[in-house]
């Protein structure tokens, strides 16, 4: 019962803040904002890396530390921190149904004196009642993947539509005979698992030969992805494929498959590009994975962050990069980071 008014509490609060900052800005659409940069465009744009007070510190807060997504950030944050003498804390809720503990923390950040904030909200408004806070005190804000917080000023990640549509057009090309394909979300209402699931949706049915059989909530879980998964091919044993919001669930997804005898007829995808996603491709299992580089991320998301500390003026939207991966690619983007992130400019520049 506490948790419950405490988070009605965080949602009233919410709503008031997001009354007093649309005066000023436009909800934030990620995917479709026009103030925007490509993340290889930093330097060109915006000159080196600028002279920072001394001193700065930045605070960062995750969903969770129990999915490799949200560690591979904070590696990102402490990578570029390690680089340019900057202290980064990384904090994260306990679970990614935390949503009044995230905002603790984020709370706490702000009050302990952080020249600039990182956030990658489990939602897209519980971390909103720290917007006002962070004005306050003069703190940026710089939302990173994958809900948004509408009022953002400041949001680096990828096109989170694109990873659906990216999955989507794989089928395409290589199941031309269309067929059965199901859907396994991430959490209801979360602006990344919106965006993906519908570029999926919308991409592949436009085709004209395939079917959505199913779209059901998985909450960003293994477990409870697997028993959807065995429902769902319970119901359609004729299936040809799953596309699933993030890895962990589409590795539950696979776990399904592989127990209905049908891992040489259904194709499985998930989102991210975890370690244990790579694993699998190249065992054969996984068929692949939109990866969306979390280091990468996280090293782009602190320049950004601390280029507004500095004073410049950045756009409100940096685009993180992605890239379709399966067994024929796998080893091309899964090297030694500066390895990867050549590979990625070379993307940027072929406009890939």
């Amino acid at each position: 019962m506490k948790f419950l008014l405490a988070t009605a509490t965080a949602a009233l609060m919410a709503l008031s803040i997001g009354s007093a900052f649309s005066a000023d800005l436009v909800p934030l659409n990620s995917d479709t904002e026009k103030d925007r940069i490509d993340w290889s465009q930093l330097e060109a744009k915006f000159g080196a890396f600028p002279k920072l007070p001394d001193g700065t510190r930045a605070g960062a807060v995750s969903k969770t530390l129990t999915n490799e997504y949200w560690r591979s950030l904070g590696e990102g944050y402490k990578s570029f921190g390690d680089r340019v003498g900057v202290p980064v804390v990384y904090q994260a809720a306990q679970s990614e149904g935390d949503q009044l503990g995230q905002l603790t923390i984020a709370e706490g950040l702000v009050t302990q004196g952080y020249n600039v904030l990182l956030v990658s909200p489990q939602t897209d408004s519980n971390l909103q009642p720290i917007m006002e806070q962070a004005r306050a005190a003069n703190v940026p804000v710089v939302n990173v993947n994958d809900a948004v917080i509408p009022q953002a000023e400041h949001y680096v990640g990828n096109v989170q539509r694109d990873n659906g549509v990216r999955v989507a057009k794989w089928f395409i090309k290589n199941r031309p005979d269309g067929g059965k394909v199901a859907i396994v979300e991430g959490q209801a209402g979360v602006y990344a698992a919106v965006q993906r699931t519908d570029g999926f949706k919308t991409t592949i049915t436009e085709a004209g030969k395939f079917e959505v059989v199913a779209s059901v909530p998985g909450n960003w879980d293994r477990q409870t992805s697997y028993d959807a998964a065995s429902n769902i091919l319970q119901q359609h044993p004729d299936l040809i494929g799953f596309y699933a919001n993030n890895d962990g669930m589409a590795l539950g997804i696979v776990e399904a498959v592989k127990a209905a005898g049908l891992q040489d007829k259904v194709a499985v995808f998930g989102t991210d590009g975890i370690s244990d996603a790579y694993a699998s491709i190249r065992a054969g299992e996984l068929t692949g994975t939109v990866d969306s580089f979390p280091v990468l991320t996280g090293e782009v998301a602190l320049e950004s962050a601390l280029r507004l500390v500095a004073g410049q003026k950045l756009p409100r939207v940096v685009a993180t990069p992605q890239a379709l991966i399966t067994k024929d690619n796998a080893d091309r983007y899964s090297g030694a980071g500066d390895a990867v992130r050549k590979a990625l400019l070379e993307d940027a520049a072929a406009g890939n």
